[in-house]
């Protein structure tokens, strides 16, 4: 409590009262709340609470998907743990694994990492998961889909299989549910918001435009942005890098997260995003994962991403925690049949408008008379 005091929370968030009594009465979970939400304290709170710093073993272990997701997660981890005595150690790639072999000879309690750093760890010996009690895959969806299950699944048989588990994201698909029974015990399933796809503090704009004038709509959204920080997704790492690179030229003050970048790296593009210094993000769909970044006031799909689930975790990077957001989508002709899909998945009827083609004309509609999305 003295922790979380000076984290200035008093109160806590509906995902939080609702999964945190039955986390703490040993139950497994399966969480879904959007974004924003306080899932990481959620999880947090109990883990902390069944850690015991006398005992120099790993006890509890939370899996991301991705390195910044890790980084965050044990931000907050260590924040709420402060005063406890718990040492928590972060396992995730792109940076040498020598001062994580150091970290777990010491014995930390807490391990937060990504599958495949996690996974080498185990496999060489310099990782211990017997005395695991508390596991938490966040991102579940992502974490139980093609890309990271088969490394989730060999990472879950080095632990007890009395172990505690939970499962937390912003969307959970039915397969989701599905394929977590094989590693839960008769969870407790908590849905804070499952009917809401889209968040009701979001305002939706999207433009049918052609190819050749979004690099043009795009800077005019820019310009209007009134010192907000801005997230601007693209598809591919080289789209992302060559966008950054032209805005950059353009002098927009601008970085670039893809995951062709070295770690040290992406920690510094995230840095200068977080303080301002470079308020303008241009990423991939590694920006769209469980981050928490204050302020962002617009998110720009400047190329749409390939799924409903992507998009709505790309939206949940603004209007966080009820603060007013927007979020502006490019449809080309190209990509027409891909946004009926996402437009009939989530179940809403999205504002939309043709952008001018006359690049004088290429003004957005002024922010008071956007329209909110209709149910």
């Amino acid at each position: 409590m003295t922790a979380l005091s000076a984290m200035d929370i008093s109160e806590p968030t509906p995902i939080q009262q609702e999964t945190i009594p039955l986390l703490l009465a040993g139950r497994d979970v399966i969480g879904q709340a959007r974004t924003g939400s306080g899932k990481t304290l959620a999880f947090t709170i109990p883990l902390l609470e069944g850690c015991d710093p006398a005992v120099c073993e790993v006890q509890a272990l939370v899996l991301t998907p991705t390195r910044e997701l890790a980084i965050q997660v044990g931000e907050v981890t260590d924040a709420a743990a402060k005063g406890r005595g718990l040492q928590t150690t972060l396992l995730y790639g792109g940076r040498s694994a020598r001062p994580e072999y150091a970290a777990l000879r010491r014995g930390p309690q807490i391990v937060i990492g990504t599958p495949g750093r996690t996974l080498d760890h185990l496999r060489q010996g310099t990782l211990n998961l017997r005395s695991v009690r508390f596991l938490v895959l966040d991102e579940a969806d992502e974490m139980l889909d093609r890309g990271f299950a088969r490394d989730v699944e060999a990472i879950l048989g080095y632990t007890p299989s009395e172990r505690q588990t939970a499962l937390f994201s912003a969307t959970l698909p039915d397969w989701v549910a599905t394929t977590a029974a094989k590693h839960l015990r008769q969870p407790a399933t908590v849905e804070v918001d499952a009917d809401l796809q889209t968040l009701p503090s979001v305002t939706h704009l999207v433009y049918s435009i052609r190819r050749d004038h979004k690099i043009g709509a795009l800077r005019s959204l820019l310009d209007q942005r009134n010192g907000e920080a801005v997230i601007v997704f693209g598809k591919t790492k080289h789209g992302v890098k060559k966008l950054a690179r032209q805005l950059d030229g353009f002098g927009y003050p601008v970085g670039a997260l893809q995951g062709n970048l070295s770690q040290n790296a992406r920690e510094r593009v995230m840095r200068d995003f977080r303080s301002g210094d470079t308020p303008i993000l241009v990423a991939t769909n590694v920006a769209a994962r469980g981050l928490d970044i204050d302020g962002v006031g617009q998110v720009i799909n400047y190329d749409l991403p390939d799924s409903p689930q992507l998009f709505t975790h790309r939206v949940g990077r603004t209007g966080r925690m009820g603060r007013d957001g927007e979020a502006i989508t490019f449809v080309t002709s190209e990509e027409e049949s891909k946004w009926r899909e996402i437009d009939r998945s989530l179940g809403v009827r999205f504002i939309r408008q043709p952008w001018n083609d006359d690049p004088e004309l290429q003004q957005p509609t002024p922010r008071r008379s956007r329209v909110r999305r209709v149910r």
